[in-house]
This record gives C-alpha cells, sequence and structure tokens, in this order.
C-alpha cells in the first residue's frame, strides 16, 4: 500500500469525477452527464497533513467538496467495468480528498467557455488525508462521506449515491488516457458543497458500518494566500 509521503511524489495525474452525485448536479443548476464527466488537477495542488492551511487567494470565493479518492496500484488501459477483479486489482488504496475550487472562477470558464484548470488548480487546493487500507474499505460503494466547517455539519452522504460507481470511472478514463500507477482519481461528491474563508476550520472523515476511520480524520484551516495574484475576470 501507498504511503502517505510518497501520495505526491507518485502521483502524475489526479483525475477528478464531476456531477457523479444527483443532489449536487441539482445544487449547482448542472446538467446531468449521460457517462461519467471528469477533469484534471495538479499534483502540485496537494496539500498532505502538516504542511499547512489552505491558501485563499485573492479575490477567490473558495468551495469545498468532499470526495472519497482512489490510488492507482498499477498502470491500466481500456478496463473493463464488468470485471470485478480487474478493477479491484487496479486499486492500491484509498484516501479523503477534498477538491476545493475557487467558485467563482469556475463560474466564469462555465460562462465564457474556457478551460477549468484555474479553478481547480491553485497550491493547496487538495487536502489529503490516507492511504485507506481496502481491507479497512471492502466496499467502497458504501461508505458515509462527512464534511464540517467549524463544527457545523455541511456535507454527509453515502457513496451509494454515486450516479456512476468506481469501475465505470475507472474504465471510462482508462479508454482517453492512461491511469498510471500513483495517479489519483476523485469520486465526485455529494450534496452541500458551500464557501469557507481565512479562519475557518474544516474537518472531515469517513464512516464504515458508522464507525470513524482514523486514517481518514482530516483537520484543516484557511489563510490567505500571500503574494501578487489577485483573481481578475477574463
Amino acid at each position: 500500500m501507498s504511503n502517505l509521503s510518497s501520495i505526491r511524489q507518485n502521483c502524475r495525474k489526479v483525475v477528478c469525477i464531476g456531477r457523479n452525485y444527483a443532489d449536487h448536479v441539482t445544487e449547482l443548476n448542472n446538467q446531468r452527464p449521460k457517462q461519467p464527466f471528469f477533469f484534471l488537477k495538479p499534483s502540485s495542488s496537494i496539500l498532505l497533513p502538516g504542511e499547512g492551511p489552505v491558501l485563499r487567494p485573492k479575490g477567490v470565493n473558495l468551495h469545498f467538496e468532499v470526495e472519497l479518492g482512489v490510488i492507482l496500484g498499477k498502470t491500466v488501459r481500456d478496463l473493463d467495468h464488468n470485471d470485478k477483479s480487474a478493477w479491484l486489482d487496479a486499486i492500491d488504496s484509498y484516501l479523503l480528498a477534498i477538491d476545493m475550487t475557487a467558485r467563482n472562477v469556475q463560474e466564469e470558464a462555465k460562462k465564457k467557455g474556457y478551460p477549468w484548470d484555474v479553478c481547480k488548480g491553485f497550491d493547496t487546493f487538495l487536502p489529503l488525508q490516507g492511504p485507506i487500507s481496502k481491507s479497512v474499505i471492502k466496499d467502497p460503494h458504501d461508505i458515509e462521506l462527512w464534511l464540517k466547517i467549524n463544527g457545523q455539519t455541511k456535507q454527509q452522504d453515502s457513496t451509494n449515491l454515486m450516479l456512476f460507481q468506481i469501475p465505470r470511472q475507472l474504465s471510462d478514463i482508462s479508454k482517453v488516457m492512461t491511469l498510471e500507477k500513483g495517479d489519483i482519481v476523485l469520486t465526485g461528491t455529494p450534496k452541500g458543497v458551500g464557501p469557507v474563508t481565512t479562519g475557518d476550520v474544516l474537518t472531515a472523515g469517513i464512516r464504515v458500518d458508522g464507525k470513524e476511520i482514523e486514517e481518514a480524520k482530516l483537520e484543516v484551516g484557511f489563510e490567505d494566500k500571500p503574494g501578487p495574484y489577485e483573481y481578475q475576470e477574463t
């Protein structure tokens, strides 16, 4: 199983499944996809435990999105989603991820038809916790994701609500681009996403059969990003 310190080093790309929970599609007034829809985050956005806070760029409306992450344990191409042993074997381990999003930047990009790279790609925009062994998460489609801001629950739903389950996600991605050992796939966020700002504290985790998973306990704060960058309309 991967260890925490090697996650960023071994990750060549982070592939994110969008709009994979129906209520989340609705809350952002998006169209429900007919097949898995995905985008990329740079591995440089990864924030490991103990590395400090998420840095909020000037002018950014920062949103949180809790997700179950999958770490690939082998190279995968053209995966057959009906082959259970194949997709399970392709997974090294799991992790808890927070896909931070510059929502106002994303809204402009969607409106004008621009790529999403900026809204997802800032440094520190991917806090991670894990890895979590497959022996701990025996069924990734039957766990509970939760997230709190300053102790108030914002997201709490089961992964059994995914529109497209993990084998279909891995299959569709691997038919477009090779998934390499160490790559991370984020499997989508449930409803409840919302804003977070400087000084807030985010906690999140995973429950299996109602019990908290120690390896998934995440806590991170937020500070203003130093430097000259300030979001301006493109």
